[in-house]
C-alpha cells in the first residue's frame, strides 16, 4: 500500500467519524429540545403564581411569605392547587417529579458501527 492510499483511507476515516459525530450532536440537540418540551408541559400546568411557590419551595412558609410578600394562606392554597395539579401527595415529590425530567438513561456517545 502506498503513501497515498493510505493517506487517501486516512481522510475516509476522518469523513466517516465527523459523520458519526454531526449525528450525535443532531440527536443530543433533540433530547435537550425533548427536555426543554416536557419542562414547560410540565410548568404550564400551574399558574404563575402556582410557578412562583413551586420554584422557591424547599423555603418555610414564612421565608416564601418575605420573599413573595404573600399571605400564609395564599401560600397554602397555592401548594395544595400545585399537589393536586401535578397529583403528587407532598412539594418534595413534586419537585422530584420536575428533576427527573432532566435525567436521561445514560447512552454511549458516539456510535460505533
Amino acid at each position: 500500500m502506498d503513501q497515498s492510499e493510505k493517506l487517501l483511507m486516512g481522510i475516509e476515516n476522518i469523513l466517516s467519524v465527523a459523520s458519526d459525530l454531526v449525528d450525535e450532536v443532531s440527536r443530543l440537540k433533540n433530547v435537550e429540545d425533548c427536555k426543554i418540551l416536557k419542562e414547560n408541559i410540565y410548568m404550564n400546568q400551574l399558574t404563575e403564581a402556582e410557578q412562583e411557590v413551586f420554584a422557591i419551595d424547599g423555603h418555610s412558609i414564612s421565608e416564601i411569605q418575605d420573599i413573595l410578600h404573600k399571605e400564609e394562606c395564599t401560600i397554602k392554597n397555592q401548594r395544595k392547587s400545585i399537589l393536586k395539579k401535578l397529583n403528587t401527595p407532598s412539594m418534595t415529590e413534586a419537585v422530584q417529579q420536575f428533576q427527573n425530567l432532566h435525567q436521561e438513561p445514560s447512552q454511549k456517545l458516539i456510535r460505533t458501527s
